[in-house]
């Protein structure tokens, strides 16, 4: 009978994946492409002035590139900002080798570089974005002249070992096949937010239509299931670059003390802390938080 029960709540609650064209009408811009690398369809905003020194900006997990919305027309006055949805979120699609680590991760992004002919650039990040942004520069010191790090996730939690960060139980397999949108806010977004009053409409839109883009939830039950601890001290030690720590001091997801970590491998590392905003810092203070950045990004 629960079993059932279960069933039919499901079929009630159905909530099938939307049609990347139907997405593509309704999220394209001038600059978006999908660039094949490696393989792997990348879907890419990349807007400013083609000269400028260039800024990648990497998205949390299950984001989308238009998560930088707010921050694009301050940093494209000066610099070219290439955005991307990290395969296995948005409209790139799950990852064609379903290869969610963290060196998979970084290989991408190199790719993406390497075919775009961009050499050294500034890395941005946040949470999961955050993670592969720093075990990029880890890993390729050339290729980075900057690290700006918005609530990373890396360090493991209190009492979590080398093994899976997350937990994922059965029934969260469910997803698949129903999502309404008022279970991925209540579950999922809105605490991600201090005041969830700034989740907008619109912008709740956005992130149900982009875990209900085509793969994408069957990618993120993946790429929880793929993603292990390890103490991560070493390699952040080896970052010589500057680095920009960004935190939002209610941070519910990755809390602030958190910062402490990354300021004891990378002391060259700047702190700064916006009160009363929570994990999603450049969503929810946007003006706040880029004018941070373009004062780290100003200095020689």
């Amino acid at each position: 009978m629960a079993a059932l029960l279960v069933a039919f709540t499901v079929f009630l609650a159905w909530t099938p994946d939307i049609s990347e064209q139907v997405l593509l009408q309704t999220y394209s811009r001038s600059g978006t492409v999908r660039i094949m690398v490696q393989q792997q369809p990348v879907f890419v905003q990349d807007s400013g002035p083609r000269d400028a020194p260039v800024i990648v900006l990497l998205h949390g997990f299950g984001s989308s590139l238009q998560t930088w919305d707010e921050w694009a027309p301050a940093l494209e006055k000066n610099w070219r900002v290439l955005r991307l949805d990290i395969p296995g979120f948005g409209l790139s699609g799950p990852a064609v080798n379903n290869d969610y680590s963290d060196a998979a991760d970084v290989a991408r992004v190199i790719a993406l570089l390497d075919q775009l002919g961009l050499q050294q650039v500034t890395m941005a990040g946040h949470s999961m974005g955050g993670r592969i942004a720093w075990n990029l520069a880890a890993a390729h010191p050339e290729r980075v002249s900057r690290l700006v790090l918005l609530s990373p996730d890396g360090f493991p939690g209190p009492g979590a070992q080398n093994d899976n960060t997350y937990d994922v139980p059965p029934w969260l397999g469910l997803m698949k096949y129903s999502l309404p949108r008022w279970v991925l806010r209540m579950g999922g977004v809105a605490p991600a937010f201090a005041d969830d009053s700034q989740l907008t409409p619109p912008l709740m839109q956005r992130y149900h239509d982009m875990v209900l883009a085509p793969g994408v939830r069957t990618a993120m039950l993946e790429r929880m299931r793929q993603t292990r601890n390890s103490d991560p001290s070493a390699r952040l030690q080896s970052i010589q670059v500057p680095v920009l720590l960004l935190w939002g001091e209610k941070d519910a997801f990755i809390p602030v003390s958190n910062a402490q970590d990354y300021l004891k491998a990378m002391p060259q590392a700047k702190l700064v802390t916006l009160p009363s905003v929570g994990h999603v810092l450049h969503e929810e203070a946007p003006h706040a938080s880029v004018q941070a950045v373009l004062g780290f990004l100003a200095r020689p």
